[in-house]
């Protein structure tokens, strides 16, 4: 046995199913031993795009997402993916390969100090010197990714490492780090205040972040909604945490939010912030959550508490188990003036106006989209004017909606999906893009082919980088720079060279009944969505 063979087995254990990666040199042995194994290696067509597939395999599965790459630039170019992860608290484990250990420091070919370079974008980061030390470092590795506020832990091992004889494997039981324990049962001092304001609140609301579905959690939160008749609101991370239908749910906050959604949360005498950072997309002016209202910051990371407004009541721990403490509580209330002066603001809501009717309006498209698709599907946004439109019409049910929230990292929609859809074959899934972000990983329709992961992308087709063009409009006036996308290739001819199926959507004609057939089988489908150059987002 070798060294590369011990981190197999340390993946075997942690029962790891599948990986997606990219070999190089210094990262062969690691991948001939995988050889070994029922372990599935699934080769991407950039490296970036190998942690934003183990990223949507996560977020579905719940489990830690693996990616593998080389030395140098196969390792900084999993930077983006990485960083991406981090902003959002996706558990993944990266491992990369390492020139050999005694050519470290002397800028070796392919040599890049890839741990000092994701240092402000990782849990923690490792770089193993000694072949003795891998099963220790694999098992601190998932256990740091996947607990607290979860986010990924890079591993980097010299190739001679991998090379090095082992003598006997042994993997630890139980991980010992004697500065990481994270908070997981919420304090009851802190619970009893929060069910002592909600007693005597009149306008409370709950707005709930990504940690809620990152706990597993979403069961909890609308049993205790429902209970109390609390209303709730989501951040951008935080979609699909409730039934859009949902009578108490009243969507998304932020700039590119529903009105009365920030409404509710200015309005609001308690507000409850669930597994949320106060980031500036969901509250732009972070002072004005704390006017007049009392603020409770629940959160597993307790760095994110107060980190830019002060709470009243600030409660560390893991969201699944205070929503369990909660119940164990109990209190009289009655929100219902509440709810009814909630519900007259969405009945008032200004309405989207059309685009022209020579083009397809996305969001009657997106609607028809979520309409169309099983209750469980896992619909993934890209970013961009699509990921907008998509926030503000898609329609969860219970399946996942996915996108790059922290980060905003263009082409994130295609690798996430076939990362998603790995996880679980027989969910449907869908990729929503603009044909800006679709060009950053088109790349990955070979990967979707080889490895035969079907799912549906749309492309939204206006010939400029959407979001960039209508902020230059309004910001420059129309001065464009940089955003026209002249030279994009004929995406029906892209379809055909990866033998995949194709529909042009050119405009509301039967645009009802050619959803229904798109979404009738799971093969792969690329559909090219003609949407008007000049519409906004609003």
């Amino acid at each position: 046995m070798v060294g590369a063979d011990t981190i197999v087995k340390c993946l075997e254990k942690e029962g790891v199913e599948v990986l997606f990666g990219y070999p190089g040199v210094a990262i062969c042995p690691f991948f001939n031993s995988i050889l070994n194994t029922d372990i599935e290696a699934i080769l991407v067509r950039t490296e970036q795009n190998a942690a934003h597939a183990a990223n949507g395999y996560a977020r579905v599965t719940g489990k830690v997402g693996v990616c593998v790459a080389t030395s140098g630039p196969g390792a900084t170019n999993l930077i983006t993916g990485i960083a991406t992860a981090y902003a959002d608290s996706i558990p993944l484990v990266c491992i990369t390969g390492q020139v050999e250990s005694s050519l470290l420091g002397y800028d070796t070919f392919q040599e890049a100090d890839i741990t000092g370079a994701v240092e402000s974008f990782v849990k923690y980061s490792y770089l193993i010197r000694d072949v003795k030390e891998i099963p220790r470092v694999f098992k601190e590795a998932f256990h740091i990714a996947s607990t607290g506020r979860k986010g990924p832990v890079l591993i980097d091992i010299p190739s001679d490492i991998q090379r090095a004889a082992v003598q006997k494997f042994e993997y630890p039981e139980e991980v010992k780090l004697r500065t990481y324990k994270p908070t997981v049962k919420g304090h009851a001092v802190q619970i009893k205040k929060v069910i002592t304001e909600l007693s005597k609140a009149e306008r409370p609301i709950i707005c709930v972040g990504g940690g809620v579905l990152l706990s597993g959690a979403r069961k909890e939160l609308r049993a205790f909604a429902h209970k109390y008749n609390i209303p709730v609101v989501s951040t951008l991370m935080g979609i699909g945490a409730m039934p859009t239908d949902d009578e108490l749910y009243f969507g998304m906050v932020g700039n590119n939010g529903k009105s009365y959604a920030n409404k509710a949360m200015n309005e609001s005498d308690l507000l409850i912030m669930i597994g949320a950072r106060v980031a500036d997309r969901a509250v732009s002016q972070p002072d004005l959550i704390t006017e007049n209202k009392v603020l409770v910051h629940i959160d597993v990371d307790p760095a994110e508490i107060g980190k830019q407004v002060g709470p009243h009541i600030p409660l560390v721990g893991d969201i699944k188990h205070i929503f369990k403490d909660f119940e164990a509580e109990s209190f009289e209330c009655n929100y219902s003036d509440w709810l009814n002066k909630l519900n007259e603001y969405k009945k008032n809501a200004p309405v989207r106006k059309s685009p022209s009717k020579d083009y397809v309006d996305p969001a009657v498209l997106i609607g028809l989209i979520s309409d169309e698709l099983e209750d469980d599907a896992i619909y993934v946004a890209d970013v961009g004017q699509n990921q907008m439109w998509s926030c503000g019409y898609y329609k969860a049910k219970n399946g996942r909606f996915l996108t790059s929230g922290g980060m905003g990292t263009m082409g994130y929609s295609i690798p996430a999906a076939m990362g998603a859809k790995r996880g679980n074959n027989k969910k449907q899934v869908v990729a929503v893009c603009g044909d800006g972000s679709f060009q950053m990983s088109m790349m990955e329709l070979a990967t979707m082919q080889q490895y035969k992961i079907p799912f549906k992308i749309f492309v939204f087709h206006n010939g400029y980088l959407g979001l960039v063009r209508e902020y230059q409009h309004n910001a420059y006036k129309a001065n464009y720079s940089v955003v026209d996308l002249t030279g994009s290739p004929e995406f029906e001819h892209i379809a055909k060279a990866y033998n995949m199926g194709f529909m042009k959507l050119s405009n509301m004609d039967d645009i009802e009944k050619n959803v229904k057939t798109i979404l009738s089988d799971d093969s792969p489908m690329l559909i090219e969505v003609m949407i008007d150059p000049m519409d906004t987002v609003k």
